[in-house]
This record gives C-alpha cells, structure tokens and sequence, in this order.
C-alpha cells in the first residue's frame, strides 16, 4: 500500500492565475464574462440498466438533485446543463454513448459512472478528449497512481479509506464481544484483489485473525463452497465489495444455509435499495462504506436532505444519492473558483480549491484523490429498510448494531 501514500505523484499541476495565457478546447464557454455559449455543459453516462441499475438511478438522482440546487444558489454565472445517457453497465456503451454526446453537444466536462471498469473507461475518453472528469463511486487507487491522468479528479473515499472505516466499526463493538476471526471473500478483479490486500494488511495489524480469504468470480451463482469455507475457518466478521446482484446472491445463500457471521460488510452490494427489496429482515444488520450515509450534518448536509424530503413526500435519500449530489457540490466549487470555463482553468481550480461537500473536506493530492486522510469514508447499517450512519459518530448518527441476528 505504500505507493498509494507517496508524496510525488505523475499529475501535472497547472497553477494559472487568471486567464492569460490559457488555452481552451473548441466550445467551451466563460464563467465570467467573454461571450460563448448560454450554459456549461456536462456529459455522463451512468448504468440506468444492467447489472449495476439498482445503485447508478440512485446516483442520478443525485446528480440531478445537486445540479437543480446548483443553478439555483447561482454560484456559476451560467446554467449548467447535464446531458446523460444510459451506459447499460457496459464500459464499450459508455465510450459510444459519450462519443455521441461530445460529438453533438459543446461539452465543458464529463461525469462518471458507478464501479471501477465503468470509471475508468470514462477517464480514459475524458483524458484523450482533454475534458475535466469527476466521477464517483470508485475506490480503486491503483489506476489513479498508476497512470499518467491529468484530468481525472474523484471526489470520493478509497480502499485506504474504506479499510479505515471497517477498523472504526469494530472497535465500535466492547472488547469482550469484538469478532477476532476475519474472513475476506475477494473478488476476482483488480479492486477485489486491491481491497483483499488491504482488508488483510489493515485488520492484521490491528491484531485481528484472518483465518479465510478466498477467490470468486464476478457473477458468481453459487456461494455454497464460500459459506461453508467461512463456517469452517470460524469467521466470525466477514467483509467483500461484491456487486449488488452477487451480494444479494450471497446473502440470500448465507440465510440458508444455517450460518451467520456476527458481522457482514458487503461494500456496494448493500448499497442500493434493491438490497432491502430483495432480501428484507434477511437483510438487516449488514454495513456498507458507500462515503455518505443519512446521519452526516455539516457541509449543505441538512440542506440536501431538506431539499430532497420536499421532493419526495418527505423521504430520506439513498446512500448513493448523496454521493452523487456530492459530485455536484465538488463541481460547483471548482466553476465557481475557475477563471472560466476551459478546461485548464477549470482543471487548477481542482487542484487548488478546497472543498466541502455532504461527504466532507477535502482537497485533491496529485492523483485527483482526496488527501489522505481527509475522509472518513461514512459506513451505514440496514435497520428495518432504512440505511442508517454508524462511523463516524454526529449526533444524528445511530449505534452499530451487532451481532446479526
């Protein structure tokens, strides 16, 4: 994990002051004065079918939400206009259906889908385009160290962050009752292999058992041989990043097969609503790390729930729609501190703002990461069909209920 920390990174930072000297990509309009176009436009593609449905509809609402807000509070001297298309949870779509929006539209900046592949195809169009990206719902680190991206920036916690989060939980448990034996099911790909890693590293050291950690591929039917490697390892907390279908498969096994660990962590599987749909009480208990969670208070929180309870009957949001409303908030502030709306005067107003969204304060380090440290990486717990913050603690937050019953 240590290359993840570095201090020296690839990204090139532009710090410009003011406009002169800035060049500017065919289309892109000015925050501030100097004519073009009537609104600054985003494009997205985001899974609103296929496997990943379930949490990239949620995320949308956010991202719909949080640019209603935006052009609203009139921060940006101009509208801000999203234009998003489905992606099908198919990164080859993705890349078709943003290929068609920047070929019909004068696109200032582009936004992320949900999971990794589908992000990182995203990035890899944004940066070929030389576009501003922002995107979400990633915590892989290794293609953001690794690469030479210059205009990637997510606005979201990481594998570091994540594992952090799932220490904080434990310790939440008294000591007498702390679960001592760890199982890691990890998936088979690059951010299953990266959060297994760091899953193992981090509960080591902090001197807990892992006594199984195993192999699955993604869509995987069958979690029977998993469960019963589990039961005989004597797991007592379990923790994997499945995709929803695959963690509600396997929730669904686990009930019935007369077995239960005394603590789950199914990172994104339990994300979205669909987890409670499906599964119901056999459900309850399981946490989650989605990096926002109904509990958080501070930066816009209370105005975001207040603003999407008169929406919606008086409803509490979903965990990914204040992620993706967070995405709008990060991009608020960056036009906002931009000289205009190039992309390299947009692209050091990342780099040098700082930032306060629902998920937090952060600043971006030299992969477009949020510092090290500066997010709590927010997990929530299933209670009776609502997603309820439990690390860190406000005073809107609720206790971590455990064991699973």
């Amino acid at each position: 994990m240590g290359k993840f920390d570095s201090e020296h990174g690839r990204r090139s930072f532009l710090k410009v002051a003011g406009a002169t000297g800035l060049s500017s990509l065919a289309g892109c309009t000015a925050l501030n004065g100097g004519g073009g176009s009537d609104a600054v436009t985003i494009a997205a593609a985001v899974p609103e079918t296929g496997r990943l449905a379930p949490v990239g509809n949620e995320m949308l609402a956010g991202y719909e939400l949080g640019v209603e807000k935006l052009n609203e509070r009139d921060n940006v001297d101009q509208e801000v206009e999203l234009i998003v298309r489905d992606d099908e949870s198919d990164p080859t779509v993705l890349r078709q259906q943003l290929q068609q929006i920047t070929s019909n539209n004068d696109v200032d900046m582009i936004w992320g889908s949900f999971s990794s592949p589908l992000v990182m195809s995203a990035s890899a169009y944004a940066e070929n385009e030389g576009l501003p990206f922002l995107a979400v719902a990633t915590c892989y680190q290794e293609p953001l160290v690794s690469g030479e991206k210059e205009w990637t920036y997510t606005p979201f916690p990481k594998t570091r962050d994540v594992t952090r989060a799932t220490t904080g939980m434990l310790e939440f448990i008294p000591e007498d009752d702390r679960p001592q034996a760890v199982g890691i099911w990890e998936e088979n790909s690059g951010w299953g292999a990266e959060m297994a890693e760091a899953w193992d590293t981090k509960l080591s050291d902090a001197g807990y058992d892992i006594t199984m950690r195993e192999t699955y591929n993604p869509g995987n039917e069958d979690f029977s041989t998993l469960i019963s490697q589990a039961e005989n390892a004597g797991v007592e907390a379990l923790v994997a990043c499945p995709q929803p279908p695959d963690g509600i498969t396997a929730m669904n096994q686990l009930n019935n097969s007369g077995y239960m660990p005394d603590f789950i962590e199914f990172v994104r599987a339990a994300d979205p609503q669909a987890w409670w749909s499906a599964l119901g009480e056999q459900g309850n208990y399981v946490t989650m790390c989605p990096g926002w969670a109904p509990g958080m208070t501070g930066n816009g929180n209370e105005e975001f729930l207040s603003t999407y309870a008169d929406r919606n009957d008086g409803g509490t949001p979903r965990v990914m729609v204040g992620v993706g409303y967070n995405l709008a908030q990060t991009t608020e502030q960056a036009l906002a501190a931009a000289e205009n709306s190039g992309p390299e005067s947009v692209r050091a107003a990342l780099d040098e703002t700082e930032f306060s969204t629902v998920i937090g304060d952060f600043s971006f380090d030299q992969y477009g990461m949020p510092k090290q440290g500066q997010l709590s990486a927010a997990s929530a717990q299933w209670w009776d069909g609502e997603q309820r913050l439990v690390y860190p603690q406000t005073e809107q937050s609720a206790d971590l209920q455990f064991p699973i019953e």
